[in-house]
């Protein structure tokens, strides 16, 4: 198997496995959704002679305003929220991509790697794959505030100026807060937490120093928002990630306008981070595979914009969930199953043993 290819978690075995409302959504976007088709509908009618004040007609131009009239209003508000893209020439992008030595953090480096970017990985484990095109292997914890300094010397005399900053790196222990021991608790908040902190730190005034703008892109968790039983410690260091994220933003919004933010909100990734936990729901809240999110992640870094994104479907309604009164929350948890799918968690080891 691939160095950057994984097994996907075990999961209920059912005929509908494949099946899922972000498939349904992804064939109603390019068809039902898509203003293109939506205009065609009507030119069918009229090539069929239909007439203009016939129903079906009414109705199909109706739809297709009504389509038009959402796509305009989401290039708006994308607009509004993060502003013009900035430009990008890859051949003079340093991209860092923190945890990049496996899972999302590798295909994304690798990605980069081939399209001709400069690209430093920093990462406690050594790459799968040594000859990534592209890509230089920095050993580096980024919870020890020391080494990402070291680091980041060590980057611009041999790549240049970083422009481009990916907080990736995590670590999941998938204990309940009893069980936890105060060391586990502290290289958990310390690599999900203060690692984005030193990194931005670090790598931030050297992106501001290099005139050019950047992005900054920091990988949360849906986890972040919801919580979920045996994961205390990745859920408060998620969360505290995405109100980082936004208060940063505000920031770059008024000094550093031409530097863009992006925030990335997953549910359950295909990732050794995660193997082994049953997702709660497979229709509902499928799998999110690394692809997906890295798609995402790279169409944000070449268009120069700042995004915030979530995936599967649910994780972009998630804040409506915490709006609901607590006694339905505690209903919808247990029906979705949302702290029963770490009972069968295994993490990295597993998976490397599974390989």
């Amino acid at each position: 198997m691939p160095p950057s290819v994984y097994s996907r978690p075990p999961q209920r075995d059912s005929w509908f496995a494949p099946l899922s409302v972000d498939l349904l959504l992804k064939v109603l976007n390019i068809t039902l959704f898509h203003p293109f088709i939506c205009w065609l509908i009507p030119l069918c009618l009229r090539a069929q002679t239909t007439k203009w004040e016939a129903p079906p007609m009414v109705a199909a131009f109706a739809w297709a305003i009504f389509i038009s009239l959402c796509w305009i209003a989401a290039a708006v508000n994308q607009y509004v929220a993060h502003g013009p893209p900035r430009q990008v020439d890859l051949s003079e992008e340093v991209i860092v991509v923190t945890g990049g030595a496996s899972g999302l953090g590798m295909l994304i480096a690798e990605v980069y790697g081939m399209r001709g970017a400069s690209v430093a990985v920093l990462d406690v484990n050594q790459m799968e794959h040594t000859e990534a095109r592209g890509v230089t292997y920095y050993k580096c914890d980024v919870s020890d505030k020391a080494q990402v300094a070291k680091a980041a010397v060590e980057i611009e005399k041999d790549l240049g100026t970083p422009t481009v900053l990916i907080n990736n790196a995590a670590v999941v222990i998938g204990k309940s807060l009893l069980d936890l021991s105060v060391d586990e608790i502290e290289t958990s908040i310390s690599t999900n937490l203060l690692g984005p902190f030193y990194c931005l730190k670090t790598f931030l005034p050297a992106i501001i120093r290099g005139g050019r703008g950047g992005t900054i892109v920091n990988v949360s968790s849906v986890i972040g928002h919801l919580g979920a039983a045996q994961l205390t410690d990745y859920a408060a260091a998620k969360a505290g990630l995405t109100a980082l994220h936004k208060s940063l933003t505000a920031e770059l919004r008024e000094s550093h306008p031409d530097i863009r933010t992006v925030l990335v909100t997953p549910g359950q990734l295909s990732t050794p981070l995660f193997y082994g936990v049953q997702t709660p729901n497979s229709f509902f809240a499928p799998v999110v595979e690394p692809v997906d999110v890295t798609k995402e992640i790279v169409a944000a870094i070449d268009g120069g914009k700042g995004v915030t994104a979530a995936m599967p479907f649910y994780a972009r309604w998630v804040d409506v969930y915490n709006m609901l009164p607590v006694g339905l929350q505690l209903i919808a948890r247990r029906v979705a199953g949302v702290d029963k799918g770490m009972e069968t968690f295994i993490g990295r080891k597993g998976s490397a043993e599974k390989k």
